[in-house]
């Protein structure tokens, strides 16, 4: 019986010990169970976090994407409205010379003394009046005074008109320092034009200054052209003059000798 007692001692002693162990590692087993669960439930809302972060990036570099786009077409506008704004700015200066003066000098000085000048409106007449026809002169021939007289006007109008046309040759000369200044103006502003509008405003003034040049040639070509026919006019006077009074010397009658009278001829 003792025996029997002892060891159903150490059998309870030995269960008691269990239970004292199964407790005190319970609580152990339980917490470390509940900081498992809080350390997931950590990297859980970490997780979401940084996917939300990550989201969040996206956004901002679309949103950047948006503005550097935006940002482009205003720089492109503002190119345009630039490039509008130069191809339609206008020159702050124009350069057309003196054109009207100049022509106005070359139509004055071809009016000169008894010269005939191609400006003259009535210059046929002008020159029917002092270069008589064939005809006229046949029927109505110049003695001594009035061919003195005639010959006189014909001098004065040769001479005036050759001169009034070498003094607008000269004048034309004179003039190619100031013109050249101008071309050269031009030529400079041609060159310079930073704009569409500019560039064909300089090509309209050096257009119209080729009209302008064309002009005082086209003066100097009629004067020259009037003082050719004032010239042949005049040398076809002198002899139809010639050929008139031929014609009057070998047409008169020859005078009766037996009174010893001499035949008067005039020239």
């Amino acid at each position: 019986m003792p025996h029997r007692c002892s060891t159903s001692n150490r059998l309870l002693a030995s269960l008691a010990s269990i239970v004292v162990t199964i407790g005190a590692v319970k609580p152990a087993v339980a917490g470390t169970a509940t900081g498992a669960a809080t350390e997931w439930t950590q990297v859980l809302n970490n997780g979401e976090l940084v996917a939300l972060v990550g989201k969040s990036g996206e956004q901002i570099q679309n949103q950047l994407t948006q503005i550097s786009q935006l940002a482009q077409q205003i720089e492109t506008q503002l190119n345009i409205y630039q490039n509008i704004l130069q191809n339609t700015a206008t020159l702050p200066s124009h350069m057309w010379g003196q054109v009207e003066s100049d022509l106005n000098q070359l139509r004055s000085i071809i009016d000169h003394g008894q010269s005939i000048s191609f400006s003259m409106g009535n210059a046929d007449d002008v020159l029917q009046q002092r270069f008589q026809s064939y005809s006229s002169l046949r029927t109505n021939l110049p003695n001594a005074t009035s061919f003195s007289s005639s010959y006189q006007t014909w001098s004065d109008t040769n001479r005036d008109t050759i001169a009034s046309t070498l003094k607008a040759a000269s004048l034309t000369a004179d003039q190619f320092d100031s013109e050249e200044g101008t071309m050269s103006s031009l030529r400079s502003m041609s060159e310079t034009a930073d704009g569409q509008m500019k560039a064909l405003q300089v090509g309209h003034q050096i257009a119209a200054q080729q009209v302008a040049q064309m002009q005082k040639l086209r003066g100097l070509v009629s004067q020259q052209m009037t003082m050719m026919g004032t010239w042949l006019q005049t040398e076809q006077t002198d002899k139809d003059l010639a050929q008139a009074r031929r014609e009057k010397f070998f047409s008169a009658t020859a005078p009766s000798t037996s009174g010893g009278e001499k035949m008067k001829v005039e020239w």
